[in-house]
């Protein structure tokens, strides 16, 4: 086993200069260290750009939010001896988030994929904003972001509206585990609060930095459950005595999804099938069947789901921009989520389908009139105790429960644009509803998959034990594999509460804690 929660990367992440992968962001979530490009060309390039703008001040040239008021309000000129409260104003009248707030690790991730897109240079902010968060992520100074608030355009203003406050040494952060005040935070880690330049509290919240760190962490998490329930239908088609051609290299040679052939292959390994034969059917049910076509659509949707939020992580995304080498500066609306948006609301419903099949097996397993043998609800009991147990039927009732809900919440938010601030932005994307969506979907799978995976070690033991069709030539991750999950939620033979073992499996879920297919 392995545990990615506790084990970071050795190297650092160097940021700036370079295309950041998704992969890295939630590297430097859990703990592997990042660092700044440290070469005199991008320090300059950075010098360039916050420059463009200080002569635009100097010249009285008009730039949106740097000399005009927000949003429906850029008709509205500031006084040059004002412009230096304008940023103050708009992170302080942005504090007005509400619900759960976002944990250590995510916030991180919002301060790196921030921190990256003001890193290519199209900002026009200083050097000194971006040594602050990057000591910040250093330091592990986490803004106690509240999750709710954003439209996902003019990008994420409310909750990015937390991450300059911080760096103002104003509201509330994390750090060193402790809830405290922000400038008692950067004073700890070595940093005073900031004064922002006009335009560079508009840069820091003008963005999709939340709805992209949770589209990178949510990713990780669909690609570690696709490889998990590919495994769990191992498991269930042994237990059930499946037929192992369903997954039969010949047979998915003339359907040529690339990812569903590679789940198929996968599964057919695991249950060692060129040594099984005599399957109890020779078409087994579609849950069972029917899993590399299901998993598969997730599988083969990663590869543009990667694409498009790398693309989005790597992309100047705040208004306006500035050439750094021509001096222009374009007006626009980079701060749209909407890739992001339709990565997010795609990904849930494919990880909710993931739940439906899931849920789909467990109720095969557990249900003595399609469970070729197996016991009622998988009870261990003796014969003799057998009409006082009941097994896993309370789990496969709350499995029901989190899959339901999975389901209801693939609703796609995306399409649910609300015409806000006098009409200027009158199409938003929805993006960060559309992302948080997806994280808790993926929670509830998550749940779904940790009870699946007991049950399916509880069938697999009951035909090992009993010498009923036991499993046979299977690989030795299979076995081993059975074998962990055994020692985390123990054999069912007397009926227990399962909740905490069903945690501690979430748990491994969550830190991605088996080798898989790798």
């Amino acid at each position: 086993m392995r545990d990615l929660a506790s084990s970071p990367f050795e190297a650092a992440v160097i940021l700036g200069g370079r295309r950041l992968g998704l992969h890295e962001v939630c590297a430097v979530a859990r703990g592997t260290p990042l660092t700044l490009d440290s070469s005199t060309a991008f320090r300059q390039r950075i010098r360039r750009g916050a420059e463009v703008l200080t002569d635009c001040i100097a010249a009285g040239t008009p730039v949106y939010g740097v000399t005009t008021g927000y949003g429906d309000s850029c008709t509205v000129t500031v006084p040059p001896e004002v412009l230096q409260q304008l940023p103050v104003h708009l992170v302080r009248y942005h504090g007005c988030g509400l619900g759960a707030y976002f944990d250590e690790p995510t916030s991180i991730a919002i301060l790196v994929t921030r921190l990256n897109s003001l890193a290519m240079g199209f900002s026009g902010v200083r050097l000194e904003v971006l040594t602050q968060l990057e000591t910040m992520i250093q330091q592990r100074v986490a803004p106690r972001i509240p999750e709710e608030g954003s439209v996902g355009a003019s990008g994420d203003l409310t909750p990015l509206s937390y991450v300059a406050a911080a760096m103002m040494g104003e509201r509330e952060v994390l750090h060193q585990g402790k809830l405290g005040p922000a400038a008692e935070a950067l004073r700890a880690a070595g940093l005073t609060p900031i004064t922002l330049m006009p335009k560079e509290g508009l840069a820091l919240m003008n963005g999709t930095a939340v709805m992209t760190a949770l589209a990178c962490l949510g990713w990780e998490r669909a690609e570690y459950l696709m490889r998990l329930a590919t495994r769990i239908t191992a498991m269930v088609a042994i237990a059930l005595g499946s037929n192992p051609k369903h997954f039969a290299s010949g047979l998915f040679a003339v359907k040529p999804h690339s990812g569903q052939q590679q789940v198929a292959a996968r599964i057919f390994a695991d249950m060692g099938a060129t040594n099984q034969e005599n399957p109890l059917r020779i078409q087994d049910r579609y849950s069972i069947r029917c899993a590399p076509h299901v998993i598969g659509v997730l599988a083969d949707a990663l590869g543009w789901m990667q694409r498009d939020i790398e693309n989005e992580l790597n992309s100047a995304n705040d208004n306006p921009i500035v050439d750094p080498e021509s001096g222009e500066i374009y007006h626009g609306g980079h701060f749209y989520g909407g890739h992001i948006a339709f990565v997010a609301d795609s990904l849930k419903n494919a990880v909710a389908n993931i739940a439906d099949l899931l849920d789909r097996q467990l109720a095969l397993l557990v249900d003595t009139r399609f469970n070729n043998g197996l016991p009622s609800n998988l009870s261990g009991a003796s014969e003799a105790r057998a009409s006082l147990n009941h097994g896993f039927k309370a789990v496969q009732i709350a499995v029901s429960a989190w899959t339901a809900e999975a389901l209801k919440l693939t609703m796609p938010a995306s399409v649910f644009s609300r015409s806000t601030e006098c009409h200027n932005q009158d199409k938003v994307s929805m993006g960060t509803i559309a992302a948080r969506d997806a994280l808790r979907v993926l929670t509830l799978v998550e749940q779904v998959a940790a009870a699946c995976l007991a049950a399916a070690a509880q069938a697999m033991e009951i035909r090992r034990r009993r010498g009923n069709r036991p499993p046979r030539h299977m690989p030795a991750a299979m076995l081993a594999m059975l074998d962990e999950v055994l020692g985390v939620c123990a054999y069912v033979e007397e009926d227990r509460p399962l909740d905490a073992e069903l945690r501690q499996l979430c748990a491994a879920i969550s830190a991605r804690r088996w080798t898989l297919y790798e």
